[in-house]
């Protein structure tokens, strides 16, 4: 995936079709995946896995913990097997461990790497090598972790971890999930409390799990919502059963989808709903959307249910830029949803945005104006004036979306197709395998062309 010759790049031009009806599944959650693999790593004994996210940057993270001294199974069933090692017993990986196009992977593993007395070694493809490493690098240091960073702290890069290592109180400079799970993660086998402190609360799948493998962790919310969390190493993690419940992240498109393409009415079978996650759900019932949730129940800590969604015509809003940090990697799909409602949607505090997988502020405004959207871009988001429900007139033959390696922009992108008079090309829809490989088969399934 890291090679960038055009002649291996996948165009498609995603074109209306069908209603979306019928049940589908999405694959298990990225985060909770991600973390499944790594607690089973570390705890004793053997964790079991059912519905794992297998995309390419899972399988990164797996890659690393094999490396580490885990033994990690695929069994014919789909269920995955974990062997654990024990916290503090992760062994010097012999190459250096190759992160693909995953920030997760890196950012978690570096905290596990940085309170063993290990060097490990990080690369990654040309996206995730420009992407920087210093808000974590610098809790990290503060612990006792030694980096040799390529420059502005970015991948390649080197880190030498300290056993035992410092514990710290850190107050997070900017609200980020990785960052409070890197330090987390350092503080399992840092002697004493570790403590992260919270202003604005991001997604607490660490919290959740750590607590779910047996470690001691505590959560105090003061008053004004800041969150302070401690957890004291060295920690005895238990090994788990884990069922991962679908990604929002993932079901996000199909409900746009349905809720877009008349005659829609679709069932996303056992979806997470994670308040920290499901944001955009709330603000697409805000918009007017028919989203109801069917048999809501608690998987290994985690809320679940199964969503139904039903072409809605949906109105614009100012979205509260509070919502930003339980949905940020759904805005490009919700810019979509906002392209085709009636009146004006405005996105404000979405600096983050600009320094994901691509620039998405700005790649999301070319892509739809390229489809015959109305936007304005301003330094922290959109102004979306929306068609009223009609279709977008779509991109001229020969005019591609330019995706800019981003999964997200491909996917948001085909479904601004399928609510498209001449639909929309994308100019490769090979980045959708790091986080979705089966979308374009499950979109075929629910639009009954498959």
């Amino acid at each position: 995936m890291s090679s960038h010759d055009p002649a291996q790049t996948r165009p498609r031009r995603f074109t209306a079709a069908g209603p979306l009806t019928g049940r589908i599944r999405v694959p298990g959650d990225k985060s909770i995946s991600h973390r499944s693999i790594m607690l089973g790593a570390l705890a004793v004994g053997r964790t079991r896995v059912t519905g794992l996210l297998e995309g390419e940057d899972v399988l990164s993270t797996a890659a690393a913990m094999r490396a580490m001294g885990a033994e990690i199974e695929r069994l014919d069933s789909g269920e995955w097997v974990i062997d654990g090692v024990g916290v503090g017993s992760l062994l010097q990986p012999q190459t250096a461990l190759d992160m693909g196009n995953s920030g997760t992977s890196t950012r978690l593993l570096m905290g596990l790497v940085a309170s063993h007395p290990i060097t490990a070694t990080f690369v990654g493809d040309a996206s995730l090598s420009k992407r920087p490493m210093g808000r974590v690098i610098e809790p990290l240091s503060r612990m006792g972790a030694d980096f040799t960073a390529a420059p502005g702290g970015r991948l390649p890069l080197t880190l030498r971890g300290l056993s035992p290592a410092v514990p710290i109180e850190y107050r997070l400079p900017v609200a980020s999930a990785q960052v409070k799970s890197a330090i987390l993660l350092a503080g399992l086998n840092t002697p004493g409390v570790t403590t992260v402190i919270e202003p604005v609360p991001t997604r607490d799948h660490s919290e959740r799990m750590l607590k779910g493998f047996g470690a001691k962790l505590e959560v105090d919310v003061e008053a004004d919502g800041t969150r302070i969390i401690r957890v004291t190493g060295e920690a005895e993690l238990k090994p788990q059963v884990i069922d991962v419940p679908g990604d929002p992240s993932s079901a996000a498109f199909f409900v746009v989808a349905a809720l877009l393409v008349p005659g829609s009415d679709l069932v996303i079978e056992n979806v997470g709903l994670n308040p920290t996650r499901a944001a955009l759900f709330d603000v697409l019932r805000q918009m007017g959307g028919h989203i109801e949730e069917v048999d809501r129940r608690d998987v290994g800590g985690e809320p679940v249910a199964d969503l139904r969604v039903r072409a809605s015509a949906l109105t614009g809003i100012a979205v509260d830029p509070a919502v930003v940090p339980s949905m940020v990697d759904e805005f490009p799909v919700l810019f979509v949803a906002a392209a085709l409602a009636q009146g004006r949607t405005v996105t404000t505090g979405l600096e983050e945005l600009r320094v994901k997988e691509s620039d998405r502020i700005a790649v999301m405004r070319a892509a739809l104006e390229l489809a015959g959207a109305r936007v304005t871009e301003t330094e922290d988001g959109l102004i979306i004036d929306g068609t009223g429900g009609d279709p977008l007139p779509g991109t001229a033959q020969g005019a591609a979306v330019a995706t800019h390696l981003d999964h997200r922009i491909a996917m948001s992108m085909a479904v601004a197709g399928l609510a498209s008079q001449a639909g929309v090309e994308v100019d490769d829809t090979r980045p959708i395998a790091t986080s979705f490989p089966v979308f374009e088969h499950l979109l075929a399934a629910a639009t009954g062309t498959a």
